[in-house]
This record gives C-alpha cells, sequence and structure tokens, in this order.
C-alpha cells in the first residue's frame, strides 16, 4: 500500500470489507480524542486544516487514475468532518457545569455527524450531488461536520438549561 492510499483510506479503515465508513469515523473519533488531549484542540484543528487542503488534492489524484468519483475506500473526508464536529462539540462542553458533558459531547458529536453525512440535507447534499473531485468530496463532509457540531452545541445547552 502507498502512502497516498494509506492516507486516503486513514490508515487503511477505508479497505475494511464490513461498514468502513463507521470503522473509519469510530477510528478517527478515538484518534481526535487522543489528540484533544495529548496535543490540545489548537494542534486538532491545524490537523483538521492540513488534512482537508491535502485531501483535495490528493483525491482528485486518486480519482483521475481510478477513472471514478466518490469511491468508498476513500474516508479521509469522513474523518475531516468528524473531527470538526468533534472540535465544535468539545470545546463547548469546556464551559458546561453538569457532569459528563464532554463525553456527552463526544458522543453527540459521533451521531450528529454520522446523521448529517448520510442524510445529506441542504447544502450538504448540494455539494454531494453538484461538485465533483476531491472538493466535492471532502466539501460535504466539512460542512456536514460544521453542522453536526452546531447541532451538537445546541442539544448540550439545551440539556443545561433542563438540568
Amino acid at each position: 500500500m502507498n502512502l497516498q492510499k494509506l492516507f486516503l483510506t486513514f490508515l487503511g479503515t477505508g479497505l475494511s470489507p464490513n461498514y468502513p465508513k463507521i470503522l473509519s469515523k469510530l477510528a478517527a473519533l478515538a484518534f481526535g480524542i487522543l489528540l484533544i488531549n495529548t496535543m490540545g484542540m489548537q494542534t486538532l484543528f491545524m490537523i483538521i486544516l492540513a488534512v482537508a487542503i491535502i485531501g483535495i488534492f490528493e483525491i482528485n489524484k486518486y480519482e483521475q487514475r481510478m477513472q471514478q468519483h466518490d469511491l468508498p475506500e476513500v474516508v479521509i473526508d469522513e474523518v475531516a468532518g468528524i473531527w470538526i464536529a468533534l472540535l465544535i462539540a468539545v470545546s463547548a462542553a469546556h464551559s458546561l457545569t453538569y457532569p459528563y458533558a464532554q463525553w456527552l459531547a463526544v458522543l453527540l458529536s459521533f451521531a450528529s455527524f454520522l446523521l448529517l453525512s448520510q442524510w445529506k440535507p441542504s447544502t450538504i447534499g448540494w455539494i454531494h450531488r453538484n461538485i465533483q473531485g476531491g472538493l466535492g468530496t471532502i466539501g460535504d463532509d466539512i460542512l456536514a461536520g460544521f453542522a453536526g457540531g452546531f447541532l451538537t452545541v445546541v442539544i448540550l445547552l439545551g440539556l443545561e438549561k433542563l438540568l
């Protein structure tokens, strides 16, 4: 396996015969939590930025070589999206006072990103359908990550009002 495929499949998780997208999201979530706890949120933000930019160009090259758009083994877009949702949710959870807010932020960010990346409502779906290449592949999951993160923040703030 070459370096490009290792990157695009997020260390091979996208090559799993069963549920590669879910497996890659879970692996990215665990890796994101590890990065936040060891290196901080600023580092995760910079890694997201690098992964998204590099991902656009590498997906373009890979799709040209394979002569196909939106290949199932390419999961780096899912990774960037889940990291964005996680980053937004965990940063909001730091200001909450109820117990287990951070773990709830992690679980809800995963669930909300999973929902929005599969459902693809509104602009997320438009980007997925109408923008080709790496920008379209990364773009819909980046937007789903932002929407999932903000949905999680709304739920967390609502829970704080109730509790």
